[in-house]
């Protein structure tokens, strides 16, 4: 149904292929714009979005390890390292 694309980066020109797998993806999330960027441009964008945030230092309540969190934690609620939080999802 689908087939690969061949699309062209409006970010830095470069030719980059918008495979079936993401079109069919794409389909099921009701996009209805294809990529615009490339990978590459996509990941610098998002990096560039989160480097003015503001990190805060943090104790892990399941493991007790170090770690940074986006948010000013408060003592009334659990904080968790990124590995804890994807395993209480």
């Amino acid at each position: 149904m689908y087939e690969d694309k061949t699309l062209i980066c409006k970010e830095c020109g470069a030719e980059f292929v918008f495979t079936a797998g993401e079109q069919e993806f794409y389909a099921e999330k009701g996009f209805t714009n294809e990529p615009q960027r490339c990978k590459s441009c996509r990941d610098a964008r998002k990096a560039a979005r989160g480097a003015g945030r503001e990190m805060y230092d943090a104790v892990c309540a399941e493991c007790g390890k170090p770690c940074k969190v986006p948010f000013q934690p408060s003592e009334d609620r659990p904080v968790y390292c990124s590995e804890c939080f994807a395993k209480r999802k």
